[in-house]
């Protein structure tokens, strides 16, 4: 097994995890969110979206959550956008450390999720990146429902690539492969980062982000590491889905995840009982169980391990 030794885990949560939830949270719940990332010992936290409060309603206080973030120079914080106007105002908040775009893989999603088709998104990401590049904010891009559409079924791999390759050569810090939907299974997805690494080259970062929605979740996060990746996104609880992805769930749990690096050897840097602490925490600030699978199950036990 070719895993790498470390990983860093992007924690969405206070973004993807919330972003679909009928229960509002307040500024100060979203902030204590990020709290307990922060005090587990996440590195890269997406904090926010900057899109219309009429589309996504969670995301309405977006400024203010930039405003109340505690100041770490060992963190990384970013917000999520969709277009220019987004992206204006979250340089406008001078709180984050980075901007991640979104890029469709498919006009059909594109144009329901942001109203841009691919070619249109790809536009629009290249002048994003080009100004962030001249202001010294970086920006990455994630290309979004790249393992498979809702409305327009398989996805060509090629597509994927093409797309990838412009936002690499527009000089994106990052590239990450999302599969909105959880349609995603792990050879589909060491096959995919394993073209990228090769088309990309082995200097620039890849990221994966999974949702869970038919369960490959956690084994496409281990097909990923397989294949190169150095962050995988996760959410505390599990919670998380996509307004403009019918039927899809949330993202795989971060502590699930990390449960998973642990005992493979991979290491994280983020402490699995304060993520624990967070998932418990959220269950009744959403008023529902929450997805985690260790939650329900608990950490292995250390005793038991030694025997």
């Amino acid at each position: 097994m070719d895993l790498p030794g470390a990983v860093t885990v992007m924690e969405v949560s206070p973004r993807d995890g919330l972003q679909n939830e009928d229960q509002m949270l307040t500024t100060e719940q979203k902030l204590r969110l990020i709290d307990f990332a922060l005090d587990a010992g996440c590195k890269r936290i997406e904090v926010t979206s900057f899109v219309h409060p009429k589309v996504v309603p969670q995301m309405a206080d977006a400024e203010a959550v930039c405003q109340g973030l505690p100041q770490r120079g060992d963190v990384c914080y970013t917000g999520l956008i969709l277009n220019e106007r987004g992206y204006e105002r979250l340089r406008a908040t001078e709180k984050l450390n980075e901007a991640g775009l979104v890029v469709p893989a498919s006009d059909t999603f594109g144009e329901r999720n942001q109203g841009l088709n691919v070619a249109d998104a790809v536009r629009m990401a290249q002048k994003v990146i080009s100004h962030g590049s001249n202001h010294n904010l970086p920006v990455q891009a994630t290309i979004a429902v790249a393992f498979g559409c809702p409305f327009e079924g398989e996805v060509p791999l090629q597509r994927v690539v093409d797309i990838a390759r412009l936002l690499a050569q527009a000089g994106a810090v990052e590239i990450a492969l999302a599969d909105t939907i959880g349609v995603g299974v792990p050879a589909q997805v060491y096959a995919a980062f394993s073209r990228l690494r090769e088309v990309l080259g082995p200097e620039l970062p890849l990221r994966a982000h999974f949702h869970d929605t038919r369960n490959t979740g956690i084994a496409n996060a281990y097909a990923a590491l397989q294949a190169g990746v150095a962050t995988l996104d996760a959410s505390m609880g599990g919670i998380g889905g996509c307004p403009f992805a019918p039927n899809a769930s949330g993202n795989i749990a971060t502590e699930d995840l990390v449960y998973m690096l642990n005992r493979s050897g991979v290491a994280s840097g983020v402490a699995l009982p304060v993520l624990l602490e967070g998932a418990e925490w959220l269950q009744p600030a959403l008023g529902k169980q929450v997805p985690s699978m260790l939650l329900k199950a608990g950490d292995f036990p250390a005793e038991l391990m030694d025997d």
